[in-house]
């Protein structure tokens, strides 16, 4: 048996449906890389990398093109990612990765982003019907997968909401197209962003008191 044959193999079945080895493990990698963000771990991105690596045999093993094409798309973003907060390291005293919430302007970007990739690629998956059985919501998932990670990547708070924005969509779409692990792991990952966006979130104000002038009010 080679790697992807065992990978795209049943590994147990839960409410009527079966989970293969991939689509379980790949998912497992990717709430190990949400937590790791969490901490604010450079250790996110190499999980993050190995995590899309091993769900583009997950998505191949469902004939979701769409799918495939994110994942390598996720993988371009977490080496990126990776260099990024590598830079911002060094850049810190203290080695930490120093988290803010977006200006308006950021936010703008980010929004303006997240709608015209949506539309382009949700116009993309209508006109080619086998890349994706969900067109507009495949689009949704993947576009604001990787608005997401750039935010992470600039370590803005407002990546945990695009991330709850996800959530939302990508829980019944991954159990209708049989990925039933993707879909138990979205809920967990609902929980984790919540705890996340929270925490990065307290961390954004104690950075911006810290560099407030003395005397300043915070």
């Amino acid at each position: 048996m080679t790697a992807l044959s065992w990978l795209n193999a049943e590994a147990f079945t839960v409410f009527g449906q079966k989970v293969i080895w991939s689509d379980m493990i790949g998912n497992l990698m990717g709430l190990a890389a949400l937590a790791l963000g969490w901490r604010r771990s450079i250790w996110t991105w190499p999980a993050q990398l190995l995590s899309g690596l091993i769900l583009i045999a997950a998505y191949a093993s469902a004939h979701l093109a769409g799918g495939v094409g994110k994942q390598l798309l996720v993988i371009g973003v977490a080496v990126w990612g990776w260099r990024a907060w590598q830079l911002g390291r060094k850049q810190a005293q203290d080695g930490s990765i120093a988290v803010r919430t977006a200006s308006w302007k950021e936010r703008g970007l980010l929004l303006a982003g997240a709608a015209a990739g949506t539309l382009a690629v949700g116009g993309l998956f209508t006109r080619y019907p086998d890349l994706s059985w969900s067109p507009w919501a495949d689009a949704y998932i993947f576009v604001g997968t990787i608005v997401a990670m750039v935010a992470q990547a600039r370590g803005l708070v407002e990546f945990w909401f695009a991330w709850l924005l996800v959530d939302l969509v990508g829980v019944p779409l991954a159990f209708n197209n049989g990925l039933a692990f993707s879909g138990l792991v979205y809920v967990v990952y609902f929980a984790l962003v919540l705890w996340g966006a929270y925490d990065w979130y307290q961390r954004s104000r104690t950075i911006t008191a810290a560099q407030a002038p003395e005397g300043a009010t915070a």
